[in-house]
């Protein structure tokens, strides 16, 4: 046996070193993630930060009308519009400009404004059935004024937006537009975002002073210039980037960058989330050729050869000596430790047992005073143990941890009135119960949901809860509603159920409950206390 000593230990030294540069291997990998899901941040915020930069020139550009009370000339705008150094500063933008917002029939007091800033007749286009029309009145950089006058209302991403925007004191967005002027250069993909503008209203405007918006200040975005200009800023990430107006759809597309590999799985590929204008944009980043992983893919390889010339040099019937006692030292507390958690886990079933044996008495002993003939006692004595049952599959579940109130209110209500509940039946927030409560609240349930088979209308069922908080104490409230009975009336006398459930929810759990009798059917609130122990 002594001279398979050294293979043996070549061996085992050899598939510890092949482990050891597996392990390499995944933390290459991870390493390699996290530096890509931190470029992809990076990358984000860097879109993000631009974006709030260039909607800033709403701002100042709404302080200036604000300033003189929307009494804004064409050349003050200019002259303001000269002053931030546009070509520089907001690299990516088409241009901002003013909408009036006049009613249909008093479009001669936009056109009038608009014929004195730009010294000649300007009317407004196109031809409109909507309730009212929003022409540009202002824009820079002006190339021609073909689009001075066109009443944005008319279009429907535009009028959205204009709506938006006219609801809120904020920025709202269009989704993918064609920006351009007739007879100018060709239209180009972007999105407008618009802020509205509230001031006195024009001469001969009857609106009342609370609603008196005098038009919306917009910039305009070119989708391709904006995303070139942000991405190819230094340091340039080695990102490909995918941007979408809501969900990663194709019609939804905004910009793909150059790079991006379209094939199936070419190269990991993660995703943000951000809010532009009170539209959410979902951005798809992937890594390009020059992405660079942090350790180099040598690294494995090295440590996996280094590993097996070092198993060729090692002591190998001293190694396998300390490896033997080592593994003799394991085997001991393995089994110390096996040993206690049986008897930690014979001592836990004995308890559970105990508890479940006493639960069954006491629902026989009642089962028994309410019941008529053995055929009664015997189905109402059925029906409470699966109740009982069914609270035990979903502590099960939960490895007699915390079991959800969903599952549970779910398992007990299907037994009774069948397993497709109507939506919206349940509603509530994720509650983890523990033993007690979850075998509590199961053979309520279950009474409840008898009754309303019963008596009730299944049909217009609905049961709610919400965990409430009190200085430092919790309490969990549900609502039982039964919509669309006629004429509901307490009953004469509490029967079996109903006392069960007072006892379970008073008793059991230090709870209270209360039912209210209406003409259209029955409401029960449950207020019982969370993460305290139950007596």
């Amino acid at each position: 046996m002594r001279r398979y000593l050294p293979i043996a230990a070549f061996l085992s030294v050899a598939l510890a070193s092949l482990a050891m540069a597996g392990f390499a291997y995944v933390a290459a990998q991870d390493a390699t993630r996290i530096k890509f899901e931190a470029t992809a941040d990076d990358a984000l915020n860097r879109i993000e930060n631009r974006l709030e930069n260039h909607l800033s020139l709403l701002d100042a550009s709404h302080a200036l009308f604000k300033a003189r009370d929307g009494n804004v000339s064409r050349v003050t705008f200019k002259t303001f519009f000269d002053a931030i150094d546009f070509e520089r500063n907001f690299a990516g933008l088409g241009g901002i400009g003013f909408v009036s917002l006049v009613k249909p029939g008093n479009e001669a007091l936009a056109e009038a404004l608009i014929g004195a800033n730009y010294g000649k007749e300007l009317p407004i286009y196109p031809e409109s059935d909507q309730p009212w029309r929003a022409p540009i009145a202002l824009f820079e950089p002006l190339g021609s004024t073909a689009g001075i006058g066109y009443d944005m209302f008319t279009d429907d991403e535009r009028r959205a937006a204009i709506t938006g925007a006219l609801a809120t004191d904020g920025e709202w967005a269009t989704g993918k537009v064609m920006l351009g002027q007739p007879g100018s250069t060709p239209a180009v993909p972007g999105f407008l975002v618009f802020r509205r503008l509230q001031i006195e209203a024009l001469p001969g405007e009857d609106t009342p002073p609370e609603s008196r918006t005098a038009g919306l200040l917009f910039v305009t975005f070119r989708l391709r210039e904006f995303f070139d200009a942000l991405l190819s800023r230094a340091p340039v990430l080695p990102l490909a980037v995918e941007v979408f107006d809501g969900l990663p759809e194709p019609n939804h597309l905004l910009y793909r960058s150059q790079g991006w590999d379209a094939a199936p799985d070419a190269r990991p590929v993660t995703t943000r989330k951000t809010v532009v204008g009170g539209r959410q944009w979902t951005i798809l980043f992937q890594r390009t050729a020059a992405f660079e992983p942090p350790t180099s893919r040598a690294v494995p390889l090295i440590l996996g050869s280094f590993g097996l010339l070092l198993a060729a040099a090692i002591a190998l019937a001293a190694r396998l000596q300390i490896k033997a006692y080592d593994a003799a030292q394991a085997l001991q507390i393995q089994a110390e430790k096996s040993l206690l958690e049986k008897d930690l886990m014979l001592q836990e079933m004995k308890h559970r047992i105990k508890n479940s044996i006493t639960r069954m008495l006491a629902i026989a002993r009642q089962a028994a005073v309410g019941a008529t003939d053995v055929n009664e006692f015997t189905n109402t004595f059925a029906a409470r143990l699966q109740a009982m049952a069914a609270s035990q599959d979903v502590l099960t579940r939960a490895r007699w941890q915390k079991a959800d109130l969903l599952d549970l209110v779910k398992i007990e209500l299907g037994q009774v009135l069948g397993n497709e509940l109507s939506p919206g039946t349940l509603s509530g927030q994720s509650v983890r119960l523990d033993e007690t409560t979850t075998q509590a609240l199961g053979l309520t349930f279950h009474e409840l949901a008898t009754n309303t088979l019963k008596y009730g209308n299944a049909s217009g069922l609905k049961v709610s809860w919400e965990v409430v908080r009190e200085g430092r104490n919790r309490k969990l409230q549900l609502h039982w509603e039964e919509v669309g009975h006629t004429g509901m009336t307490p009953p004469q006398k509490s029967g079996f159920g109903t006392r069960l459930i007072d006892m379970t929810i008073e008793r059991e759990l230090g709870g209270s409950i209360r039912r209210e009798f209406r003409q259209d059917g029955l409401r029960i609130d449950i207020e019982i206390p969370l993460g305290k122990k139950k007596s």
